[in-house]
């Protein structure tokens, strides 16, 4: 056991408990003032020779207490008789020590969210990839809207079916899991696709299974967030996550039209389906790749929240297994009661509904309506179809600091959440239903005002998709669940008459403007007057009723 009696004020003290006959030795740097707070980092090289020495495990780490933390590094020196080739390597791990490379030195909750983003960029570029395939497909099959606006929402259909037991999983086995087993299966339904689309029943049931494994995600993601990100850093996770699917309905917008004249409409559901695969297997290798680079080590990072980050070690798996036993038992006394009886889920559900209207029947419709109504080709519809969500990514890199700011410097989160969802609802309330006079306007002004409104109903990310984790991190995944099993019904319900509508009176500002404005509208009300971020014990709520 390497020992200190006390602390001298130019170094920290690190006690490591060894397992074989040798001892590390471990050179501790001097402090060197004047550097901002960092994390920290103790890797323990096994020091055995394949006889019995089984490596070591830091058990303690003493870390002085200073008004200003700077890097410590420690090298490894594998055995106090090593010999001289063991002090070469152990020269060298040293060096790898004090240089990590970028990848290594980024915090577990950085990769966490950044891996849940392109997962959330492959599942929209499967949702818009449609929208441009369903053009030739419905000239191949000849379908009518009201056809095309079936298999468009059945997918909407299996996505709501999946809300709630998406949640629920999420909260049994945890976000990563489910959002892996729920790619893989809307992937092999994507590639099956081409090969039932002339059975209409068939094209159905796929575009509802992959709905189904799709659904998942935003739950999966509501989980990772809730348990991993502090409250001042959650606006801007949320919008790096969400953003993911901005940029994969501009990348399946830009790629869908050149694949499909080139290779044809079936082309693209296989390569979407590949894509899919391969994200999972590369997500799985990176797990392991880190599991395997942190055993033995205990990374201390600093948030913005005040607390030390992620903690990688023998005892953050203990707890996450007890943790799991925890929740197995205790997934019986969910308090749906509490959940119903508070206004602020309510007014999450129905702003969830009014949102999800009006972004379900735009993503689908739009790419038809700029073809038909402005007489783009297919390529030019696809093209215009990508300005509104490559400014929502605009929009989003400036709403999400600017929100966290705002809570970071005392504002109420609740009213910081209502002004951002009231933006998010006013705005392409405004521009549709300018776009939808009759005003002899031409068709780059239509576009810009159809692209501003639906850029700004981005402001949601900081408003109602924080909420589920503002009012309890506990239950996050569920609530979002919930919101968005009611959120799906206007993909189910309103894509569908969107087309019926478009078929019967022939008039686009009937059906797809006119009932978007009045859920914006009417969400807006309902928001502003029940919408609450304040934390709530639903567990206790249900207890006392």
């Amino acid at each position: 056991m390497a020992a200190a009696s006390a602390l001298r004020p130019d170094r920290h003290l690190l006690l490591l408990a060894g397992a074989g006959r040798h001892r590390p030795l471990l050179r501790v740097l001097p402090r060197r003032p004047g550097r901002g707070r960092h994390a920290v980092t103790v890797r323990v090289v096994p020091s055995g020779d394949g006889e019995g020495a089984g490596g070591f495990v830091a058990s303690a780490v003493e870390v002085e207490t200073l008004p200003v933390l700077v890097p410590v590094v420690v090298e490894e020196l594998v055995g106090e008789w090593g010999g001289e080739e063991k002090q070469e390597e152990a020269a060298a791990l040293g060096g790898a020590a004090r240089s990590p490379s970028w990848w290594e030195g980024l915090p577990e909750r950085y990769k966490l969210i950044g891996a849940t983003s392109l997962a959330f960029a492959i599942c929209s570029m499967d949702k818009v990839n449609l929208s441009v395939a369903i053009i030739p497909m419905a000239h191949q099959y000849g379908w009518n809207s009201s056809t095309a606006g079936l298999v468009q929402s059945s997918f909407f259909l299996g996505f709501a079916l999946s809300q709630l037991p998406g949640g629920w999983l999420a909260k049994l086995f945890g976000g990563r899991k489910v959002l892996v087993a729920g790619i893989v299966a809307w992937s092999l339904a994507t590639s099956v696709i081409p090969f039932v689309a002339g059975f209409l029943p068939g094209l159905v049931l796929s575009r509802i299974l992959v709905g189904i494994g799709e659904g998942v995600s935003p739950s999966s993601a509501a989980d990772l967030i809730a348990r991993n990100i502090p409250l001042q850093e959650r606006s801007r996770a949320v919008s790096v996550v969400y953003d993911g699917s901005s940029f994969g309905s501009v990348l399946g917008l830009l790629l869908a039209p050149p694949i499909i004249q080139n290779l044809g409409w079936e082309s693209s559901f296989y390569i979407l389906g590949l894509l899919g695969i391969i994200w999972c297997l590369g997500f799985q290798s990176l797990k392991a790749q880190r599991l395997g680079d942190n055993e033995g080590t205990l990374n201390l990072g600093p948030s913005s929240a005040g607390s030390d980050g992620l903690i990688s070690s023998a005892v953050s798996s203990k707890s996450s297994n007890s943790s799991l036993v925890d929740t197995q038992s205790s997934l019986k006394d969910v308090p749906w009661g509490a959940f119903f009886r508070s206004k602020a889920v309510w007014a999450m559900i129905y702003a969830h509904f009014c949102g999800s209207w009006g972004h379900y029947t735009c993503l689908s419709w739009l790419p038809t309506f700029f073809s038909e109504k402005l007489n783009l080709s297919l390529t030019e519809a696809a093209w215009v179809s990508v300005l509104p969500p490559l400014c929502s990514m605009v929009v989003t890199s400036i709403v999400a600091p600017f929100a966290d700011k705002l809570i970071s410097n005392g504002v109420d989160t609740t009213k910081v959440r209502k002004i951002c969802q009231t933006i998010s609802f006013v705005s392409p309330a405004t521009f549709l239903m300018l776009s939808s006079m009759d005003l002899g306007l031409p068709p780059w002004a239509i576009v810009a005002f159809l692209t501003t409104g639906l850029a700004l109903s981005n402001f949601a990310l900081s408003g109602l998709y924080c909420t589920h984790q503002d009012i309890s991190r506990e239950y996050a995944s569920i609530l979002l669940g919930i919101t968005t099993t009611i959120g799906s019904v206007p993909g189910v319900v309103g894509v569908a008459l969107t087309g019926y509508l478009l078929d019967s009176t022939h008039s686009w500002s009937i059906s797809l403007f006119a009932p978007a404005i009045f859920f914006y509208l009417t969400g807006t009300v309902v928001w502003l007057a029940f919408a609450s971020s304040e934390p709530q014990d639903f567990a206790k709520s249900e207890r006392e009723s």
